[in-house]
């Protein structure tokens, strides 16, 4: 199937399904699915964004802007992610109490407002890699359209810049507790200086990258072509000594560069 029929696809089965709350987290999927769901269902389409401590605040500012933009109705909801059982025990399903209880609660905000069909932006290459989270959205019955529609995250990024999207070329985000080995509690403290470690080295250019907790230890994992911006001692230094203040005594780069789930190799 060529991209343009997979976005066709997509349209006709938004118009089908008549009206949708969609879980918007302002990323390349949400973003690219609100823009189509706007276009086909107009006022039918409302955004729903979850604000915790699992997103870093720049990422809920950027939907804030974003929804504004688009005109779409948007509400955005704050939820201590900390307190859903078993979520802060941080076990290898995490990701399926967490969504369990965070769409739960879009599908009764959506119902508030007279919408019965909520969706999220998994994409057909999310099918590949092991997330816990999508039994919870099977089993509340969340739509997800862009999967129903064939298409791939290369695909969402394609279509979004035909159509001018913004969000086209911007590095893929997932919550910040996936940066956390599993069976380690989670707490604010650790998911706060991983935000902020995170936004430390995105202000030097570093495109998709992650900062993975080993108690004292960040392993940075980075696109393997910014390896080289490490060779500048001034960088470097200025890194070592930012990251070593948030209370990380060794700070290493891992070899292998920047991965999706990379602590998903241990299950």
């Amino acid at each position: 199937m060529s991209i343009e029929e997979k976005y066709e696809r997509l349209k006709q089965y938004l118009q089908e399904l008549g009206s949708v709350a969609i879980g918007f987290s302002g990323g390349v999927d949400s973003s690219f699915l609100a823009t189509v769901a706007k276009l086909v269902l107009g006022d039918k389409a409302i955004a729903i964004t979850v604000q915790s401590v699992f997103n870093p605040r720049k990422e809920t500012q950027f939907a804030q802007q974003f929804a504004a933009q688009l005109s779409i109705p948007h509400e955005i909801l704050h939820v201590d992610v900390l307190a859903i059982e078993n979520v802060a025990d941080n076990p290898s399903n995490r990701c399926y109490y967490c969504k369990k209880a965070l769409f739960s609660l879009l599908k009764t905000e959506a119902g508030k407002r007279g919408i019965n069909i909520v969706v999220d932006g998994s994409n057909i290459d999310d099918l590949d890699d092991y997330r816990p989270g999508m039994k919870a959205l099977e089993e509340l019955k969340i739509k997800s359209p862009l999967c129903y529609a064939g298409l791939t995250k290369n695909d969402i990024r394609e279509l979004s810049q035909k159509l001018g999207i913004v969000t086209w070329n911007k590095p893929s985000a997932a919550c910040l507790a996936s940066r956390i080995p599993y069976n380690e509690i989670l707490t604010e403290e650790k998911l706060a200086r991983i935000e902020k470690a995170e936004e430390f080295l995105a202000e030097y250019g570093f495109g998709q990258l992650r900062v993975r907790w080993h108690q004292e230890l960040a392993r940075l994992e980075l696109n393997q072509a910014d390896f080289v911006k490490l060779l500048d001692p001034v960088i470097r230094n200025e890194i070592i000594t930012y990251l070593r203040k948030l209370g990380f005594l060794y700070i290493t780069l891992d070899l292998q560069g920047y991965r999706t789930g990379s602590f998903n190799e241990v299950l």
